[in-house]
């Protein structure tokens, strides 16, 4: 296995947000727009997820795994329908949960994934 590179490197949080090992990149939590709709939310997940691939020249069709955090699990069906418009097909593995964020109301969902690349940059 050849270096393992980490970029989006938060000092503050002592945490990666993409770490590229070989083949493999592990792309830390991705959240975004809190206080919008689940919607927004989701939405704005996936754009930060699609920031931190283009730092190792990937993009959402690279990912193969996704761990899916909701506050309420009934709104997988919205998350569903934000992936079909965005991953074109190329659908990855995926478990969703629901759990207590520590936010105090306002984080309806988050989501980490793993992406594959047979030529890592």
């Amino acid at each position: 296995m050849g270096e393992i590179r980490r970029y989006d490197v938060n000092e503050e949080w002592a945490h990666s947000g993409i770490v590229q090992a070989g083949d493999y990149c592990f792309i830390n939590y991705c959240v975004r727009n809190i206080g919008g709709t689940v919607e927004e939310q989701i939405e704005g997940a996936f754009d930060e997820m699609e920031e931190r691939l283009a730092l190792v020249g990937l993009n959402l069709e690279n990912v193969v795994q996704m761990n899916c955090l909701f506050k309420n699990i009934w709104d997988i069906p919205v998350m569903e329908r934000v992936v079909k418009r965005r991953f074109h097909g190329k659908y990855p593995a995926r478990k969703s949960i629901q759990t207590e964020f520590a936010d105090p109301g306002k984080l309806f969902f988050q989501v980490d994934a793993v992406a594959y690349s047979a030529s890592p940059g």
